[in-house]
């Protein structure tokens, strides 16, 4: 048995508690708007040398929702972490979309991403896929489907690990366990898939304590970017520093 039929089978006698308590949560939860601000930028521009292009795809973390300006959201944060560590500029863009699935950004993200030119994108799925209950193997085909794409460009790929929703405060107990379970499914798949297409996988290295989440409990705060950004530049530095 599979360890996704493993989960239905655990989860399908639950439904009638947790199906009520999804439809409440979605009813009564704080609901924060993406961030304000131009979706790209320039940080380290007390370096000299040609800017590193760098280029986020991904759900609401990459739409800033959680904090008030993109400047303060994942792709800003990324790059200046990574200018410091480069001593080099680097030229950031965020596209990102609240509440999008990986295969709706295959398809309404992912040419907006290839109409400028990046060397490096780091995709940024996972929560919606979980919540969506989203089928692995549409899952998998929709991130390859966009790694192949920007691979085709001639752009390096990361992608980020899937946030474990079990520690997400804003989702009730038995939510928290049952997407929490899902989660860490669809990330092993991502792991694999890193590791069959020479990806990187960078793990998410964020403590999920209040003063790094937004007053939703469900986002980052500008705090809580900052440090994931930080865990992010450590596994990109060396691979940026090698040799295509």
């Amino acid at each position: 048995m599979s360890r996704h039929a493993l989960w239905w089978l655990a989860t399908l006698p639950l439904l009638p508690l947790a199906l009520p308590l999804a439809l409440h949560t979605r009813r009564t939860a704080l609901r924060l708007p993406p961030a304000s601000g131009a979706t790209h930028g320039l940080c380290g521009a007390q370096w000299s040398g040609e800017p590193l292009r760098l280029l986020l795809i991904g759900e609401s973390t990459v739409a800033g929702v959680g904090v008030a300006s993109l400047e303060q959201a994942l792709a800003a944060c990324l790059a200046a972490a990574l200018a410091e560590r480069l001593q080099r500029p680097v030229r950031w863009r965020a596209c990102g979309e609240n509440g999008i699935t990986a295969a709706q950004a295959h398809e309404r993200l992912l040419p907006q991403a290839l109409a400028e030119p990046a060397e490096l994108a780091l995709l940024v799925f996972g929560v919606n896929d979980t919540t969506h209950l989203t089928p692995s193997a549409r899952w998998m085909q929709a991130l390859a489907g966009m790694a192949d794409g920007l691979r085709g460009r001639g752009v390096r790929v990361a992608f980020s690990a899937v946030p474990p929703l079990q520690h997400f405060s804003a989702l009730p107990w038995l939510l928290r366990q049952l997407m929490g379970w899902r989660a860490r499914l669809l990330d092993a798949e991502l792991r694999r898939l890193s590791g069959c297409l020479g990806a990187e996988y960078c793990a998410l290295e964020l403590p999920f304590e209040p003063r790094y989440l937004a007053e939703d409990g469900y986002h980052p705060s500008a705090l809580g970017y900052r440090l994931w950004a930080e865990g992010l530049a450590e596994r990109l530095t060396p691979l940026l520093r090698r040799p295509l």
